[in-house]
């Protein structure tokens, strides 16, 4: 008969092996790419691989040189940056009404959740057929403007749910002191809702950046994005696999760095909301 005690730590011991997998799934491929971008050419191709190597830094200067990353690093800064600004500049005042007048009603909020439905695929083209006629192709105000197009649904429907924890008290409190509607939003429910807006904001940051299927169809050569150009790498005449491998640590390591940065606001603004009574 096994003991209490030594069931609990079998359980303990399955389940934290079987966390070990999964995360190892995750983090596995993460490491090869790494490995694979510090590698020699003749290294990276060996079969069966070679796991201790001289490491060189020959495929980022390669990415750098022979093809120029640092404006499509640039290119996908500016592109997210701007976007990621407007949607919360047009998406927090559009739930903030949502959420404290029932603007429209329901349908008209459920009217904002149907435009995610769509597919991307099913858009890119009359994109490219208003973008091209109106001399936005080819630009990065053109792709900035499709991404915030999109994006404004997703930044409205995260901020409604927070703006809905927010009591109304505050408000109609800043009001008697003598704000307006419009200052109390900007002074109080703007300040207080940091942590939702900054959630909203990274999500928005990240699906502008890794975006491909707009940024395939709407850019040319000159307001290329970091996804299309390390797609550039697989050629007919081969794929660079340490290239491409330094090109997608270069996509990889502003995102882990904007987690580490902002996770105690991320998860302040899915978890917590605004206030506790």
């Amino acid at each position: 008969m096994i003991s209490y005690k030594a069931r609990n730590r079998l359980t303990k011991i399955t389940m934290h092996t079987m966390l070990i997998v999964a995360s190892m799934t995750i983090i596995f491929p993460f490491l090869w790419i790494l490995r694979t971008s510090f590698a020699y050419k003749v290294i990276a191709y060996r079969i069966p691989p070679e796991w201790f190597f001289f490491p060189t830094l020959d495929n980022y200067f390669m990415i750098f040189k022979s093809h120029p990353f640092h404006i499509f690093f640039l290119n996908s800064l500016v592109v997210a940056l701007v976007s990621t600004v407007t949607c919360l500049i047009i998406g927090a005042p559009a739930a903030y009404s949502f959420a404290r007048f029932r603007t429209g009603g329901n349908s008209v909020r459920v009217g904002v959740l149907t435009t995610q439905m769509l597919p991307a695929i099913t858009l890119v083209i009359p994109f490219f057929l208003i973008f091209n006629k109106i001399g936005l192709y080819n630009s990065l105000p053109g792709l900035a403007m499709s991404y915030i197009t999109f994006n404004i649904p997703f930044v409205v429907w995260i901020l409604i749910g927070f703006f809905e924890t927010l009591p109304k008290e505050l408000d109609e409190s800043a009001m008697i002191d003598g704000c307006t509607r419009l200052g109390s939003f900007l002074r109080i429910t703007v300040p207080i809702s940091l942590p939702g807006m900054l959630s909203a904001g990274v999500f928005c940051f990240v699906l502008s950046w890794n975006e491909f299927l707009f940024a395939l169809i709407l850019t040319g050569r000159a307001s290329k994005t970091l996804p299309v150009a390390v797609a550039a790498l697989i050629t007919q005449q081969g794929t660079e696999i340490g290239a491409v491998c330094a090109a997608t640590m270069l996509i990889v390591t502003p995102m882990i760095l904007l987690y580490f940065c902002f996770r105690t606001f991320l998860i302040k603004g899915m978890v917590a909301g605004a206030i506790k009574g």
